[in-house]
């Protein structure tokens, strides 16, 4: 009877080690992670609201290696520390990791429609076709040369008379470009803009509202239906508020162009939307053909304004904190412009013969990518990575910014060096047309190495989702760029040479300009170059009044 018992007993532990071996083989396991408690996994594990979720995320590189999972409510999350992983997964293999989760809180703030939130293949497809035909080239970007110059000379206009308002003026600088580019509209040059102000709160809500791996409605989507004036049913309140500006943000812009269209005697400006309507002139209201084309308009806002300001202040922060970069840069652009001849503010044309400057674009790039964990990316089918499990419907999030502070492909990632991205003989040529005592220090030097990789490839997103305003982007940033150090001195703030860059979380993440930031004219001469703008860009009536009255 024992002999009997024992035999069934180690058929039964036979056939459980047999099981568990074959269920292995067929099924690797998961990344590794944190444990999983149960029912709610590691819903303790997200990151808390205010927080850099970068940084948490990179966390999971030092416990866990480059490739780590979680898991809450049932739902499997991906993290991806490491740049190699991100392009093998989201860029090669982007025909299955291109879709998007189910983002129940972007949804009830009617973030739902914009294109990097975008599930609909089809919608996806249209919305991208749309925009390449217009901004995907350097060919169609260049037709928006003068409109570019001429904002981009405004903004250095308002920084000289009121430098304290930086961040107000690069708003106003990417607003009325993309404005203009999409819907034709023109911007108050002086006060308060409406259409500027609403796209500013929409676009402060969006980069909330899209935090992935945030919200518990993500995971529990019945909590969406709960009466909001419940304990936790703020979040519903606060999705409530979202919505009635993003509604504004897409349908009144939309309103205005269509006003312009048939009541402007064939006197309004040309624009994205209006290109698109006219291809396209009999829409029934709400269907699927005008939710895409309105929302391709509004994307275009979406991802190309609000990406920029952010470049744009980091910049000069980052001047402000490493002055040997911004000599370096002068003097190349002093040596290529004539500065001992007539002053001139660089062009386009001027691009291919500043190498330094070029390199410190990819460095203000790379120093802090303006959306530092990438939206998440959903895998349509059951995959195999590395030999860990990738389940069907997983979220996949590549941590952009651990990417470009990797020391082992960016060494010493937290200084900022465009000679990074310069061959040895051009960093060595660099530093020796500086201004004298430029290079001195070690803020900024450190080339060496060899030309490291370009962030470009990293920052604007992968496979089927990468950024379609790229272009775009690219352009606004240099120009501004280029222009500014040509004529302003940034400096450090006043009484405060302990202070430390400080950059804001959020999808879109924003650096905090410090009070007292110093910005003023190299010279005399450079500010009478700022004034000449003003003749050769007066400023445009603006289309505010237009606003007033139009329904949506």
């Amino acid at each position: 009877m024992f002999s009997a018992l024992l035999a069934a007993l180690l058929l039964l532990a036979g056939c459980y080690l047999t099981t568990t071996l074959t269920s292995r083989k067929k099924h690797p396991p998961l990344p590794p992670g944190p444990p999983r408690r149960p029912i709610i996994g590691n819903l303790n594990d997200l990151p808390r609201p205010g927080q850099q979720d970068w940084k948490h995320w990179l966390k999971h590189k030092e416990l866990y290696g480059p490739i780590s999972s979680l898991s809450v409510l049932g739902q499997t999350i991906i993290i991806l520390n490491e740049a190699r992983h991100a392009v093998e997964l989201l860029e090669k293999r982007s025909a299955i990791y291109s879709s998007r989760p189910q983002q129940n809180f972007a949804e009830m703030s009617g973030w739902h429609n914009v294109l990097g939130s975008v599930k609909s293949t089809d919608r996806l497809r249209a919305t991208r076709k749309n925009l390449h035909r217009e901004i995907g080239s350097n060919k169609s970007v260049a037709r928006f040369d003068a409109v570019q110059t001429a904002e981009v000379g405004r903004f250095l206009m308002r920084v000289l008379e009121a430098p304290g308002r930086l961040m107000e003026h690069i708003r106003k600088e990417t607003g009325a470009i993309i404005l203009k580019i999409g819907y034709g509209y023109t911007v108050e040059p002086h006060g308060r803009d409406p259409l500027v102000e609403l796209a500013d709160r929409a676009m402060e809500d969006f980069s909330v509202a899209m935090l992935p791996a945030t919200y518990l409605v993500d995971y529990i989507p019945f909590l969406r239906h709960l009466p909001p004036w419940l304990p936790g049913g703020s979040f519903i309140r606060t999705a409530r508020g979202y919505k009635q500006t993003v509604t504004a943000f897409s349908d009144l812009p939309y309103a205005f162009v269509r006003h312009q269209m048939h009541h402007a005697s064939g006197r309004h400006t040309p624009s994205f939307l209006s290109n698109l309507l006219a291809h396209q002139p009999a829409l029934p209201p709400g269907s699927e053909a005008e939710v895409t084309v309105k929302w391709s308009a509004a994307s275009l806002y979406a991802g190309g304004a609000d990406t920029t300001v952010s470049s744009i202040a980091t910049f000069f922060l980052a001047m402000a904190l490493f002055p040997d970069v911004q000599r370096n840069a002068q003097a190349e652009l002093d040596s290529v412009l004539g500065a001992a001849e007539r002053l001139r503010l660089p062009t386009f044309a001027d691009r291919e013969n500043l190498p330094y400057l070029n390199a410190l674009i990819k460095e203000v790039f790379r120093w802090h990518p303006v959306v530092p964990m990438d939206i998440s990316h959903v895998v349509t089918q059951e995959d195999e990575y590395k030999g860990f499990r990738i389940p069907k419907g997983a979220s996949v999030l590549a941590n952009i910014w651990a990417f470009t502070h990797d020391p082992d492909v960016y060494p010493d990632p937290e200084a900022f060096r465009p000679e990074r991205f310069l061959p040895d003989a051009a960093a060595a040529a660099a530093a020796a047309a500086a201004a004298p005592g430029a290079g001195d220090g070690d803020e900024g030097g450190g080339g060496g190495s060899g030309v490291q990789r370009d962030p470009h490839l990293l920052v604007f997103g992968f496979g089927r989702r990468v950024c379609p305003g790229r272009t775009l982007a690219d352009a606004n940033v240099y120009l501004t760029i280029a222009q500014a150090l040509t004529v302003f001195r940034i400096q450090e703030p006043n009484g405060n040479p302990d202070w430390t860059p400080e950059f804001l979380p959020g999808v879109i993440s924003h650096p905090v300009v410090p009070a007292g930031l110093r910005i003023e004219a190299r010279s005399e001469a450079h500010a009478a170059l700022v004034r000449e703008v003003e003749g050769a860009y007066p400023f445009e009536k603006s289309h505010s009044g237009v606003l007033v009255g139009l329904s949506y």
